[in-house]
């Protein structure tokens, strides 16, 4: 479906426990979302007999986002790229600095007037590139963008899985109204029946 917005942009911290497996913390609105674009890396076999394609595997290897907003304040450094603030208010980013990963959720206005809403289970980012230009005859802003590398989760499902992202379209049939409205409140566990 075609999508023409974007908002609500989210991050939940994850705390790990001797095994790995993630708890999310309470989302924080992270920033004003500009974009977010999201590519996904798949590793493919194919097994020929018969000269031919007999079987074709696709798993799921990693995914890339690149996130620009509006402004990245200190507060969203410090948990998504692991940066320090001084006793004078200071952004520290230092060579030692080990990004934690987080969850990030946002949603997505669609053409049929509803909203695709996304969680992104495990994602750990690298400190933002900086774009900056001197003032011009005319005005150009320069926003943050921030790449993050999204992997499956530790923590497996009750089908024995590992997600590594989660959506629902509130245009499609059968979307739970509550499960929508209860997006933001926390990451979003799966459901099987």
């Amino acid at each position: 479906m075609a999508t023409i917005g974007l908002s609500n942009l989210y991050y939940a911290a994850i705390t790990e426990d001797t095994a790995g497996n993630e708890t999310y913390g309470t989302p924080a609105q992270l920033a004003k979302a500009i974009t977010a674009d999201i590519t996904i890396d798949a590793d493919e076999a194919i097994l020929y007999a018969d000269d031919g394609a007999d079987a074709i595997i696709r798993e799921f290897q990693k995914g890339t986002i690149n996130l620009e907003t509006n402004n990245l304040d200190v507060t969203a450094l410090v948990a998504l790229v692991g940066a320090t603030k001084d006793t004078k208010g200071v952004t520290m980013h230092r060579g030692e600095d080990t990004p934690a990963p987080v969850a990030i959720g946002f949603k997505a206005k669609t053409s049929k007037g509803g909203y695709k809403y996304y969680w992104l289970y495990r994602v750990v980012f690298k400190v933002p590139d900086s774009n900056l230009k001197t003032k011009g005859e005319s005005i150009e802003f320069a926003t943050p963008t921030i790449e993050g590398t999204f992997t499956r989760r530790n923590k497996v499902d009750t089908q024995s899985k590992h997600p590594y992202m989660a959506c629902i379209d509130s245009d499609e049939t059968g979307a739970d109204a509550a499960t929508i409205t209860a997006w933001f409140n926390a990451v979003y566990e799966p459901a099987y029946v």
